[in-house]
């Protein structure tokens, strides 16, 4: 609750870290929309309609290893950060691949570190062995925030990507709940 107060300081008005709805749907693609846009650290190479992301949505429950939870002010979708089917595949059960988004006036403000925080506040008692995350680089400020929750580097797809004609890479960082708990709902 302390990282949520400091965050509440920032914006001077309540921000609210809750699971996502359908209403929040619209403020998530235009969050997701707007990175494509400006940056690499999503691949998608043209918008996305609300309408389009509704079954990607589907997924996400407020039990299981498939959560999404938005920041809020008010109505207005701040970030996001959920935790997803990584294959389509029994084998793959136990594993979630897990991302975070922000809007552009919300990075730098802790609200990361708070949306993963209680991300993974949630995932501690699920059946989740291991966490994921792929991260397009260069993209240094998400590689440290991964590091800051026990994320370790296991490897670089190196240009497997291609966008506005640049080919792009991964970095792949795994934390495995053997070696680095999830924390409780109300730990650090």
């Amino acid at each position: 609750m302390h990282e949520i107060r400091e965050i509440h300081a920032i914006y001077e008005t309540a921000v609210e870290l809750v699971p996502a709805t359908t209403d929040d749907l619209p403020g998530i693609v235009a969050i997701q929309n707007h990175m494509a846009a400006t940056s690499h650290a999503r691949f998608a190479t043209r918008p996305h309609r609300v309408e389009e992301r509704r079954d990607w949505f589907a997924q996400f429950a407020e039990t299981g290893p498939y959560r999404m939870l938005v920041a809020r002010r008010g109505n207005q979708v701040l970030g996001y950060a959920c935790s997803q089917c990584y294959r389509d595949q029994d084998a793959f059960r136990e594993t979630v691949e897990v991302s975070i988004g922000l809007g552009e006036d919300s990075r730098g403000r802790g609200l990361g570190t708070a949306l993963y925080r209680a991300l993974f506040g949630l995932l501690a008692d699920e059946p989740v062995h291991v966490a994921l995350a792929g991260i397009a680089l260069p993209n240094d400020v998400s590689v440290a925030l991964h590091r800051k929750f026990g994320f370790a580097e296991i490897g670089t797809f190196h240009e497997y990507a291609v966008k506005n004609g640049q080919y792009l890479s991964s970095l792949w960082m795994q934390r495995l709940r053997s070696t680095t708990p999830f924390p409780g709902p109300d730990r650090s």
